[in-house]
């Protein structure tokens, strides 16, 4: 029971590790009930499903940074906040790409939960890689810190000052031509399956093959390890603590998944979005410059500051834009 006691109470990263087990139980327990309960069929999932899903997975995170307040303090909740907005706001571009992927290899929305569910699964494990690694920089080199910013600074001006982003060429993407190259791939979805085993003519056994659903999952984790470039840096701006950094990206991915289906229909009415992310971007890099000046920002003027930016650029969105059709997912995959 002391060694127990002992190893639920022992340093990891900077917090203890029931912190971490608790976390980790608890996005378990949503990725089990999700796919076992609520997706055991394979169905299409329509936008009022997609808002319930969203709603679901949106308390629990919302509720988890009032646990986190009791555990570790405001100052810690306060900064989950923050990091849990930006992530969702900065992982929204990846909805288009989400879309543009299931559109070139004719995904069809019946299987498109089952490719952003495992997808997840990737998330969970890329991001504690990028986390820790940026974790064990910022603690060994103070300095990492200003490239962040002057990262971050860079990326919002860039944001501003684009009038468009370049559609990804998924044709030639490098990765998905070497998949192919070193994989055999069907031409033809075969349902839900990543893997199939076929049968050529004289052979006894037949042999494996990737599906295009496996690709649609391999260039979606691609995308995210690419946006994550931005939103990692972007929350160690933030906070440097390793457990708020990464439950805070891990709730908002969780969420955002789970809107794809409601959000991407609905993306293109958020034209002034992207200025608000831009804004974003500035101001989190700037806070960094700042420091050595003003001082830390506090957590609560952060937080506002960036709702109130997002908030500001979804609601003039919404207005310019207020007869404006909407879409469904498949007229945006096929515009993709």
């Amino acid at each position: 029971m002391a060694a127990l006691q002992a190893f639920l109470t022992a340093d990891f990263l900077g917090t203890a590790t029931w912190l971490w087990l608790v976390f980790l139980g608890i996005v378990l327990a949503l990725l089990v009930f999700d796919l076992g309960v609520l997706h055991r069929d394979q169905h299409e999932i329509e936008v009022r499903e997609s808002l319930l899903l969203y709603s679901g997975y949106f308390s629990v995170g919302m509720l988890f940074g009032i646990w986190v307040w009791f555990q570790l303090g405001a100052q810690s909740a306060l900064e989950f906040y923050t990091g849990f907005l930006v992530e969702q706001s900065l992982s929204m571009d990846n909805v288009f790409v989400m879309a543009m992927i299931f559109g070139f290899f004719a995904v069809p929305r019946r299987y498109q939960h089952r490719v952003l569910f495992w997808g997840i699964i990737g998330v969970i494990v890329l991001r504690a890689i990028m986390i820790g690694v940026g974790s064990a920089l910022v603690k060994e080199f103070d300095w990492i810190l200003y490239v962040f910013g002057a990262f971050l600074l860079f990326t919002g001006v860039k944001m501003l000052v684009t009038r468009e982003d370049a559609h990804p060429d998924l044709a030639n993407n490098p990765v998905l031509k070497f998949v192919r190259r070193h994989m055999r791939v069907t031409d033809d979805l075969h349902g839900a399956h990543f893997f199939v085993r076929l049968k050529q003519a004289g052979q006894s056994k037949g042999l494996l093959y990737a599906t295009p659903l496996f690709l649609a999952l391999v260039l979606i984790e691609l995308a995210d390890l690419v946006f994550a470039v931005d939103s990692v840096p972007a929350i160690f701006a933030i906070t440097q603590d390793p457990f708020v950094v990464y439950t805070s990206n891990i709730f908002a991915i969780l969420g955002l998944r789970s809107l794809y289906f409601a959000l991407a229909a609905l993306m293109h009415r958020f034209v002034y979005l992207k200025y608000a992310l831009a804004l974003v971007l500035i101001f989190i890099g700037g806070k960094i410059f700042l420091h050595g000046f003003i001082g830390k920002i506090p957590a609560l003027v952060s937080l506002g500051v960036t709702f109130g930016l997002l908030a500001g650029g979804v609601i003039l969105s919404l207005f310019k834009t207020r007869n404006t059709p909407a879409r469904s997912t498949g007229d945006l995959e096929k515009h993709g």
